[in-house]
């Protein structure tokens, strides 16, 4: 604040003159708060009329970041400074310092949530941090943390400086845009790198962008749109550092070595031909009709025909790319979103494509182009023999002229059928006599019905049409006349020729089935070439000359939503720990290959990659090397010193916080404590049915709070939906519809029947609720928090409102209305629920993978949590039948495993084997049979002893072993001995944004007899 006033006092007007001012910014901005009109008004120079004019504007022009971040008086300062006063370094460093300080005293109210605690906020170790969505800004964090982790971007960043020549030359607003820019990604990056926080605050870097983009919250931003943009004001910066006095020259541009390549294009346009080198930083690929990357690329590399023929007539056009020179750090956008025409309205791509770990770009490159061009003509030869070859299948698979054809060995399959139940029906009669075309009148009644009669009149396409009906009624009135048979059993049940004599029958016979053999052996055939054609098609590109120029897969940005509304967040691969981390705004996880598939490839679900980051094996190896070499502390320690002071002032400042936070929580009441009765504690043998609901224990944050997360995306929608009442008739009104609305749709959703494939449990926590006949009070709650919930991911001006209405009448409800431990008690139990359900698709999915010893530990747990659900109604937990079939199945797996080691002899195995029975198997069978244990539990605990048993008093079996077996054999046979405990599996978090229930789906699909056990 002394500078402040300084500033003002320097700046030649009297004291009346600063009070104007400020009487006038508060008059027009509406706010109080001293110290940040001083700081509004402040200049270098004289306070002129011109600058407070400018800064009125720009406050006119900035509302929704106002509304946005109302206690942030700092950012908005700051934000003035940089557009109204000539650039100084000592200047922005001073905004920078000031907003810093601000900053930290928001960020204990806004950040933290109401009940956190120090894991929430502190950093774990050099574990990476996240980033802080300030609303809609989940596309700059997810960008962001792609290009830190990039060890050379992150070091030209670090880096970064400009001559002071070149400070004090630069006059255009664009020039001072960048170096701000830049100074602010270098706190950031610096912060990243050394601070104690978990996660970093952007809010500086951003509000420069608001030049790029109409405004940070006002609408969710492309990360194509913000990568192009980035990328453009990086390399402007750069430039200006590396050769200011050549603009044009951009060779030794860092930002263009890194991310820029080129490629040449050459193609033929009405006869004529032509050829031009451009520039790419990122590589558009469309996704419609393609199945995997290499496609897109191939789709994009080639367009139409190239005719060499020089007749007018049939010129095409057509044109080929070829990489000239490709990039460090390769990436490609994903173009997934195309504009409907008759919606008049943009919509996102949904379907599945594919990319691998590593693509080889050899066949793209124009130093390969002639190998590739006999390629591809081999793959167009291959094709259209291909074509041939499905055509003729096709019409054995479709053989017939009318609409209702079908494959043509069935048809004679039929025919063979229809011979064979004359033959049958012929075999009773004396050999060589001749079945009589219509029987005498009294004859038992042994002939077809008229519908049969008349499939057989249908056949004798030789007869006229008028004695086709002749006959065809005489036949009827004979059918009609007759008696019904005194032998049902033997009346005929198919269609079958009335007339016709063994010979024939032979005769048919042996062709039919000549022919059927004949086209089923051609068919074979044919699907046969296809395969080999195909698998030619596919290893085409797999020639070890076309594998010399790798890259490897470095980040995949996700986008989850629709068009007009969604989230982004990025899987990047960290190459020290050799494993892949997802990026979710403040949240960094662990994540696998498999997870990242889920996400990226798209198909299954509205989430799907949208722009892949790949990088050469150069980058690629020296990441690692530096990984493994250097250390997190290294980096800091190699920072200069205005950077290492940033990031120890910042640790400082968290210290104070925390100090501050603890004295503030001393003097309040944890509103939703765990239960004493739910500590951690591991599963025993003496457990019963609830013995390991302490291992799923919530923890210090609120449960409904969770749960209400959530449910943001179905939030979101309800909130769009009241758009027409919220005009109407106000916010109350808005919130009241969306409350109804979505109450609706989840107790339509709860009264659905279960199947073995779709629990609608998972989706929300209400259905939960209402299966259950939760009072409606807790109903009730539980639906307001999600109205209420602050962490929602979207951030305009009628979420806002809505929201805060929520809170408000949140506030109201008092300790009389509902009654708050049963309220806890609800969540607790759904969030149990959710947990059993993570751990029972995490032992079935490690099941399928044959992972039996990891699977056995999560079932097990499972079972026993889902006992303690179950006890307290039908619908409270999952199916326990299916939880059993596949904990016997596990037991039965690592039994027999455990026996074929121990058999063995070699003692390292024996001791394996030995370590299986102690560890896994003996605690498990007693926590069965210390339990309610079925028949078929019982039955494999007894084939499981037995197995062991049947190895007492071998020959082939050593002293050595036989002692060891007599020391395992008790604690086999008799589960009453001794108290077993057994070990708790990885803790998963089953509030992960991932969609449970596309995962159950998938489970239940995928392995054989999980559907067909009945959900609970």
């Amino acid at each position: 604040n002394r500078r402040q006033k300084a500033a003002l006092e320097g700046g030649g007007g009297g004291a009346e003159d600063c009070q104007m001012l400020l009487n006038q910014l508060r008059e027009i901005t509406g706010i109080q708060d001293p110290a940040f009109l001083h700081a509004a008004a402040a200049t270098r120079g004289s306070a002129s009329r011109t600058h407070l004019w400018l800064r009125l504007i720009l406050f006119l022009l900035l509302p929704l970041a106002r509304a946005a971040v109302p206690a942030a008086p700092g950012i908005l300062c700051e934000m003035l400074l940089y557009c109204t006063i000539p650039f100084c370094p000592d200047r922005a460093q001073e905004a920078r310092c000031a907003e810093n300080k601000s900053r930290s005293k928001r960020k204990r109210c806004e950040v933290w949530g109401e009940d956190p605690k120090q894991d929430d906020w502190r950093r774990a170790g050099d574990w990476p941090v996240g980033m802080r969505n300030i609303g809609n800004t989940c596309w700059f964090s997810a960008v962001i943390q792609s290009l830190f982790q990039l060890p050379q971007f992150r070091r030209l960043v670090l880096g970064y400086s400009v001559p002071q020549s070149v400070l004090e030359t630069c006059r255009s607003r664009t020039g001072k845009r960048n170096i701000a820019f830049m100074q602010e990604l270098q706190c950031l990056f610096a912060l990243m790198l050394g601070t104690r926080r978990k996660f970093v605050d952007p809010s500086a870097a951003l509000e420069l962008l608001r030049d790029a983009f109409k405004s940070t919250e006002e609408q969710q931003q492309d990360v194509s749109e913000f990568t192009h943009k980035l990328l453009d004001w990086l390399e402007d910066a750069f430039q200006l550092a590396v050769n200011a006095s050549n603009p044009g020259d951009k060779s030794e541009n860092p930002m263009v070595q890194l991310f820029y390549g080129t490629f040449l294009t050459e193609g033929v346009h009405e006869g004529n031909t032509f050829s031009k080198i451009e520039t790419f930083g990122q590589y558009p690929l469309q996704v419609n009709g393609y199945r995997n990357l290499d496609e897109c690329l191939e789709g994009a590399m080639v367009e139409g025909e190239m005719e060499e023929e020089t007749d007018a007539r049939s010129v095409q056009y057509g044109q080929e790319r070829w990489f000239t020179k490709l990039p460090p750090v390769l990436t490609f956008e994903l173009s997934r979103f195309e504009f409907n025409q008759s919606l008049g309205q943009p919509e996102k791509i949904h379907t599945r494509l594919e990319f691998p770990r590593t693509i080889y770009m050899d066949r793209y490159l124009y130093s390969s182009k002639e190998l590739i061009c006999v390629k591809r003509e081999e793959i167009k030869r291959l094709k259209e023999k291909l074509m041939v070859l499905q055509q003729k299948l096709e019409k054995y698979l479709r053989y017939g002229s009318g609409p209702a054809r079908c494959p043509l060995p069935d048809m004679l399959q039929a025919v063979l059928e229809f011979v064979a139940t004359k033959a049958t029906a012929a075999a009773s009669a004396p050999r060589g006599a001749r079945t009589p075309v219509l029987p005498a009148q009294g004859e038992p009644h042994l002939l077809e019905s008229p519908s049969q009669q008349h499939s057989v009149l249908e056949a004798k396409s030789t007869r006229g049409t008028e004695d086709f009906l002749a006959n065809s009624s005489r036949q009827d009135q004979l059918g009609t006349s007759l008696q019904p048979s005194d032998a049902p059993a033997q009346m005929p049940g198919c269609p079958a020729p009335p007339v016709v004599s063994e010979e024939e029958v032979d005769l048919v016979r042996t062709c039919l089935q000549r022919w059927r053999s004949e086209i089923q052996q051609d068919m074979q055939d044919l699907k046969a070439s296809i395969a080999r054609i195909n698998l030619s098609i596919e290893q085409m590109y797999c020639d070890p000359l076309l594998q010399q120029v790798p890259y490897r897969l470095h980040a995949v940005l996700v986008h989850e939503g629709q068009a007009n509304a969604g989230h982004y967040w990025a899987y990047v691969y960290d190459q020290p720990r050799k494993s892949w981390l997802k990026y979710n705004d403040i949240s960094v996880t662990e994540s696998s290959w498999e997870e990242l598939q889920r996400d990226s490839f798209g198909g299954l679900r509205n989430a799907s990659a949208y722009c892949l980051m790949y990088i050469s094996e150069k980058v690629s190896r020296l990441a690692a090397e530096e990984g493994a070499e250097s250390e997190p502390e290294e980096e800091v320690e190699a920072l200069p010193p205005e950077l290492k002071r940033y990031i120890e002032e910042d640790n400082w400042r968290l210290e104070q916080e925390a100090e501050e936070w603890e004295e503030e929580q001393s003097c309040k009441m944890v509103p939703m404590e765990p239960s004493p009765a739910l500590e951690p504690r591991e599963l025993s043998s003496e457990s019963g049915p609830g013995g390991s609901a302490a291992h799923f224990a919530p923890g210090a944050r609120s449960l409904p709070s969770e749960h209400a997360l959530m449910a943001k995306e179905q939030t979101a929608q309800a909130i769009a939906n009241t758009a027409d009442a919220y005009a109407r008739s106000g916010v109350e009104a808005a919130l009241c519809e969306a409350f109804h609305e979505e109450y609706s749709r989840l107790y339509l959703l709860a009264k659905e029947a279960p199947t073995p494939q779709h629990d609608a449990r998972l989706q929300h926590v209400l259905v939960y609720f209402l299966q259950n006949d939760a009072p409606k009070q807790v109903v009730e709650r539980t639906l307001l928090e999600q109205f209420a919930d602050k962490n929602l991911s979207y951030d305009e001006s009628r979420s806002i409102s809505i929201m805060k209405v929520a809170r408000a009448k949140l506030r109201e409800i008092g300790p009389d209305d509902v009654d708050m431990e049963e309220y806890k008690r609800w969540h607790e139990d759904y969030s149990l629920f959710r947990k059993v359900s993570v751990y029972l698709l995490t032992g079935l999915e490690l099941y399928q993978n044959g992972k039996y010893q990891e699977a056995l530990s999560y079932l097990v747990y499972a079972y026993q949590s889902n006992g303690a659900l179950l006890l307290q109604g039908p619908r409270r937990g999952v199916s326990q039948p299916l939880i059993a079939l596949f904990r016997r199945k596990c037991l039965l797996k690592l039994n027999e495993v455990a026996a074929s080691l121990f058999v063995s002899g070699e003692e390292a195995r024996v001791a394996e084997g030995v370590s299986i029975l102690n560890e896994l198997i003996i605690p498990c069978m007693h926590l069965i049979i210390n339990n309610d244990i079925s028949k078929d539990d019982l039955d494999a605990v007894e084939v499981m002893r037995n197995r062991w048993c049947s190895y007492l008093g071998r020959e082939d079996m050593d002293a050595a072993l036989q002692l060891k077996l007599g020391e395992l054999l008790p604690r086999l046979l008799d589960c009453s001995a001794e108290v077993m405990v057994l070990k708790e599996p990885p803790t998963i978090r089953p509030n992960s944004p991932y969609d449970l229930c596309s995962r159950f789906a998938a489970v239940m699909e995928s392995i054989p007899g999980a559907a067909a056990v009945a959900v609970t």
